[in-house]
């Protein structure tokens, strides 16, 4: 069955808990919908995982509709949500409602996300009004990081938690179909999570969140040597991957790898009349 944007507003009615990855290219999103995910996220983090930047500033909606057409085309069951890249809804409401809707066109994915609260209201009622489903991303919203000082927890002192109550309240209210929760304190995660009707799905904001994304190269132990608290590898991919590779290595150098069972035959009679 396909996941959709009312299939993830049931399961948090019903208490069901949502599963989200994200996934770059055909392949990946193409295992992961066979193993069940729920959603995928086309994450701007692929500018950092998959495009070597040092952070997701540098992407733009080209990237974005590339890596997301190739996800849509691997994906049968889940929902694809793709992330609008930095500047892409920022600079104004038509600004944002054309660059989702080229997103939505050329992928053919379900939904967009962006990152804001009461600052980007009028974007997202807008790209709603166009008939583009949003998700929306509070709390530590990896595009600002230069004005949070760096990746930082958001919401720890009471003004802080009391005006990412009201953001949640304010995108639930402009249109937003779900809503990310990143970096944010437990206690302060599950208040939003009551507070508001649509579903949240935490990255580091704990399991009182309705449902779970991860940057499946940190899930996976496949990206750099530093592992974020928020993070649980649930396996050393990384070192499969490097040790296959190493093997294989080994083996074309010794001369093992092609042998006869990866070789194709030809008849001797043939071969003698080449000479």
């Amino acid at each position: 069955m396909k996941t959709t944007v009312s299939t993830v507003q049931k399961m948090k009615d019903n208490g069901e808990k949502i599963t989200m990855l994200t996934a770059y290219d055909y392949s990946t999103a193409k295992l992961f919908d066979e193993a069940g995910i729920d959603t995928m996220l086309v994450g701007d983090s692929l500018g950092m995982v998959m495009l070597g930047y040092d952070s997701t500033i540098p992407v733009t909606v080209d990237d974005m509709i590339h890596h997301g057409a190739a996800v849509v085309r691997g994906a049968k069951n889940a929902m694809i949500v793709v992330d609008m890249p930095f500047l892409s809804y920022h600079t104004s409401v038509y600004d944002a409602v054309a660059n989702a809707g080229r997103i939505m066109k050329e992928t053919g994915c379900t939904a967009v996300k962006l990152e804001g609260g009461k600052n980007v209201c009028p974007q997202i009622e807008a790209i709603v009004n166009a008939q583009i489903p949003v998700c929306a991303h509070i709390g530590l919203t990896p595009q600002s990081s230069n004005m949070f000082g760096g990746f930082r927890v958001q919401g720890k002192s009471e003004e802080a938690a009391k005006e990412l109550i009201e953001a949640a309240q304010a995108v639930e209210k402009a249109g937003a179909f779900m809503l990310v929760l990143e970096g944010i304190p437990e206690k302060l995660a599950a208040i939003i999570t009551k507070k508001v009707h649509i579903p949240t799905i935490g990255i580091g904001a704990s399991a009182e969140c309705d449902g779970q994304v991860l940057v499946y190269q940190d899930m996976l132990a496949m990206y750099g040597n530093f592992v974020p608290k928020f993070v649980k590898q649930f396996a050393q991919v990384g070192e499969v991957m490097q040790g296959a590779v190493k093997d294989y290595i080994n083996a074309v150098k010794e001369g093992t790898f092609p042998g006869p069972e990866n070789t194709y035959a030809i008849s001797d009679d043939v071969i003698e009349k080449l000479y």
